[in-house]
């Protein structure tokens, strides 16, 4: 067999290690060159020429590099986890049929991205002197075809090997298929395919790149069109803002950040019933605004934060429905990593739509917060600390260069002094320096191992992110988003009919799809409409975003709900019933922030 055991572990410590290596070099790159670009312009001397180019590029690289960790790792986002019993068990045909299909989709996205390459190989044209873009670009062939191997090296090689035999054929099949079988017979027969492959734990990306591949090859339209969308997508200007601000995140997750930020909660809101879930609440919105992933934060932080609100005598039920939920807060806070990526897609000047979101965010973070309070009254057994201002300052100052974290992102922002991706970078450096040298909390040592383990979220995401936009744009030429906005102009004439409809909408789509591709497929659609009913740009983005948010926790398959179950080993009922309370509350705030459009707009102002 070709994966022997030598032949496996060669892989894993070589070729491995080399993307290892390549992830981390492509990082640290991101978090440097921007940072030396803002501080030689401060001084007016000559920065490092092409550093934006560079930079933007690095993050087509780091896409597939943590893509191929995450694929080595299994943890590609999925809608369920992949069945992984023996071909004997009931439903070995469910694992069976799930590889199969993720092996087709990217063997064939693998040809497409070869096909883009070979185009430009052919008319050759610069991104850098000296340096072909098409050269930049081999990365995409050559990562689709190391992901599909890493899937393929850690699958059952009884089951896989029929699997492979079976992509084969398919992909040499469907490159050679003449203009007789592109009938809508074969397009649904493909479309259910995938949709089951998804449900029985294929990758999300193999369901989005599927569906993208099975429309343009239904139209004859070359499939390298794809990759030409993933490439325009992950190259965009302030994409890379996305990796940068991930890392942050997991460089204060990895050190003892929420240990003194809690004790700084703790004593500024520890007089009042409910201070802890205050604190919990406030604290988990951080964590997320900085990583960019709500399950991120309860994975994170539910270790820590679960037994503290135990321990203060708050129940069980209340405590993970409360670090459920807050884990979804902080997404319509800067530096939000959807609401950049809303903004890339939707043409809306991304400051805007932070400084848009930061009203309705305060109010989700105050609902939450008031149904803390509200228990810290009902629950008598419940000890308040007393208000010490000493102590307080004390643990304020201990915790002094993480407090001051948001207000310099924010700064940075909307002060003017630098560009979006610089902020970030600069925040990578600056929390790097904190962690390491003047906390020690982080050893370099251990930098190599947050670095790949930030790579393998941003793959992740990202790969999703970029197939998605190719069946975005197969969504465009066949004039869907029109097609849409003529159905809701015959048939919704009222303004708020239509907020009400898209608040429905939105949160089906928040429970089925994650947020960064929910973006990319939806937002064309939907932003037509908004036009149409006058309503804001900037506060359609923030229905959109808040939405979503609330989307991570509607039953039955909400993202935070599964994360919860699993982190904190309960049923999936237990989990939804914890929640159920939390879910209202926001639910009302949600539509405050939908039909009151002050909140989202009277800080925007004249910009």
């Amino acid at each position: 067999m070709i994966f022997s055991e030598r032949s496996s572990q060669f892989w894993s410590k070589t070729v491995g290690r080399a993307v290892d290596v390549l992830a981390m070099a492509a990082l640290l790159a991101m978090a440097f060159l921007p940072s030396v670009e803002a501080v030689t312009r401060l001084f007016r001397i000559q920065g490092v020429p092409g550093s934006g180019v560079i930079v933007q590029h690095m993050t087509l690289w780091i896409t597939f590099l943590g893509a191929i960790i995450a694929a080595r790792r299994g943890r590609l986002l999925a809608l369920t986890k992949p069945v992984e019993i023996p071909e004997e068990a009931p439903g070995g045909l469910k694992y069976w049929f799930a590889k199969t299909v993720t092996i087709t989709v990217t063997l064939l996205l693998a040809w497409a991205s070869f096909q883009l390459v070979r185009v430009e190989a052919t008319y050759p044209r610069d991104v850098l002197p000296g340096v072909p873009i098409w050269l930049i670009q081999s990365i995409m062939p050559l990562g689709f075809f190391l992901i599909g191997l890493e899937i393929f090296k850690a699958s059952r090689k009884d089951l896989m090997w029929r699997a492979l035999a079976i992509a084969v054929v398919i992909v040499i099949g469907a490159i050679g298929l003449g203009e007789s079988l592109r009938t809508s017979f074969v397009v649904w027969g493909g479309v259910i395919a995938l949709l089951t492959a998804i449900l029985f734990g294929a990758p999300l990306f193999v369901g989005l790149g599927g569906l993208a591949v099975l429309f343009f090859w239904h139209d004859a339209v070359p499939i390298a069109a794809i990759p030409v969308e993933m490439y325009r997508i992950v190259v965009s200007p302030t994409l890379p803002t996305i990796p940068l601000f991930t890392l942050a995140g997991y460089i204060l997750a990895e050190s003892g950040a929420a240990k003194r930020m809690i004790e700084v909660f703790r004593h500024w809101f520890g007089w009042i019933p409910g201070g802890t879930p205050v604190m919990v609440t406030i604290l988990c919105g951080f964590f997320t605004t900085l990583t960019g992933g709500s399950g991120v934060t309860i994975l994170a932080l539910g270790g820590l934060l679960l037994p503290m609100l135990l321990a203060e005598n708050y129940s069980m039920r209340f405590s993970i429905g409360l670090i459920t939920v807050s884990g979804s807060l902080g997404l319509l806070f800067p530096p939000s990593l959807p609401a950049i990526i809303y903004g890339v897609t939707a043409g809306v000047p991304i400051n805007k739509v932070f400084l848009a979101g930061i009203l309705p965010g305060m109010l989700l973070v105050a609902v939450v917060a008031a149904w803390g309070v509200r228990e810290g009254f009902k629950t008598a057994s419940i000890k308040r600390r007393p208000f010490e201002v000493r102590k307080a300052f004390a643990a304020l100052w201990r915790a002094r260069w993480e407090v001051s974290i948001p207000f310099m992102i924010l700064l940075g922002i909307f002060g003017g002094f630098t560009t979006l991706v610089e902020v970030a970078a600069f925040t990578v450096v600056y929390i790097l320096f904190v962690e390491t040298i003047i906390y020690k909390d982080v050893k370099l040592n251990d930098i190599p191992k947050v670095i790949v383990d930030c790579a393998t979220l941003v793959g992740g995401v990202l790969i999703i992110l970029g197939v998605a936009m190719g069946l975005t744009n197969y969504l465009v030429d066949a004039q869907v988003p029109l097609l849409a906005l003529d159905w809701v102009k015959e048939n919704i004439h009222n303004k708020y009919v239509f907020l009400l409809t898209l608040n429905v909408l939105l949160l089906i789509v928040g429970c089925l799809m994650d947020i960064f591709s929910a973006i990319i497929v939806v937002v064309p659609l939907i932003k037509p409409m908004g036009v149409h009913f006058g309503i804001d740009p900037v506060h359609m983005a923030v229905i959109f975003l808040a939405n979503l948010e609330l989307g991570y926790l509607t039953p039955p398959v909400g993202m935070n709900l599964f994360l919860a179950a699993y982190r904190f080993d309960k049923s999936m009922p237990e989990v939804y019933s914890a929640t159920l309370p939390f879910f209202i509350i926001l639910l009302i705030a949600v539509l405050a922030i939908t039909y009151i459009p002050a909140l989202s707009l009277s800080l925007v102002g004249g910009m």
